[in-house]
């Protein structure tokens, strides 16, 4: 079985403490094996994703969006670097949403969205995604419960709508404990090197752990559909959740059977040209 198979959120209600997020599935290593195996990824995951860049040149481009979601601390960071770090930044674009601007608040809350998305031949990357618009605007009450009944929708269309057009959506939920996300949060305090990754804000925000928890199996149950499920990836383990990401983009990208775009030049005559070429 796939790791794709393994941590496709089944359809239906979503009940987050029914999943350990302290486990390994799909993966018989300790973290030194997966950190090892994660690094084996790269020469392939390249080689796929240059795949995926030269599309751009066909008549049939591809392009991916991996969505990247989870509490503070859940790794969102940490994927970037240690996974997406391992494919050529050329073909990638990393978007990372923060709290809306005001000339964003201005408009729908998928107006940003769209305007991040990746062109044809890249792997777009959000770091957090529209779905904070219906997570913390369900939490803090920024909007009202019917504007966040609509977004759900809104949502689903808009992703309907992605993969019509061509794009392929890999939606990963990085799910961790409270108590992991608390050990995190005091690491950070005590290594100097990391008080600027610390926000004080997201101590307020743990104390709205529950609240968030059931957020989140709302907007998981809501949205994962056929065209773009969610997966659940335990992260607690930050080498299985690095190495998960991997193994999930991985799968993705080899189920697109990209090949190199054939030429739109003829070849012998392009060498014979340069042979021909007296310019030393």
């Amino acid at each position: 079985m796939s790791l794709r198979d393994l941590l496709r959120l089944p359809a239906g209600p979503v009940d987050l403490t029914a999943y350990d997020t302290n486990s390994a599935p799909g993966v018989g290593a300790d973290k030194e094996t997966g950190k090892q195996v994660l690094a084996e990824l790269g020469p392939t995951l390249i080689e796929l994703q240059t795949k995926l860049f030269a599309s751009k040149e066909s008549d049939i481009p591809k392009r991916v969006l991996l969505v990247l979601q989870g509490m503070d601390t859940s790794g969102k960071g940490g994927v970037l670097k240690h996974t997406v770090g391992l494919v050529d930044p050329v073909g990638v674009r990393i978007t990372s949403f923060k709290a809306p601007t005001e000339e964003e608040r201005g408009h729908d809350f998928l107006w940003r969205i769209e305007k991040a998305l990746p062109e044809p031949g890249y792997l777009g990357v959000f770091d957090r995604s529209h779905y904070e618009d219906v997570l913390i605007g369900r939490v803090r009450e920024l909007a009202t419960p019917a504007e966040i009944e609509r977004r759900y929708d809104a949502i689903n269309d808009f992703e309907r709508r992605l993969v019509e057009d061509g794009t392929v959506i890999l939606k990963c939920m990085l799910h961790i404990s409270a108590k992991e996300q608390k050990k995190r949060l005091l690491a950070r305090l005590e290594d100097p090197t990391k008080h600027w990754k610390y926000n004080p804000g997201d101590v307020d925000e743990r104390q709205l752990w529950d609240s968030y928890q059931e957020a989140y199996e709302i907007a998981l149950e809501r949205t994962s559909t056929e065209y773009a499920p969610w997966y659940l990836v335990p992260s607690d383990k930050k080498w299985y959740r690095n190495l998960a990401i991997g193994e999930l983009l991985l799968e993705t990208l080899d189920q697109l059977d990209l090949d190199w775009p054939a030429p739109s030049f003829d070849i012998a005559e392009e060498k014979k040209r340069l042979e021909e070429d007296t310019i030393s």
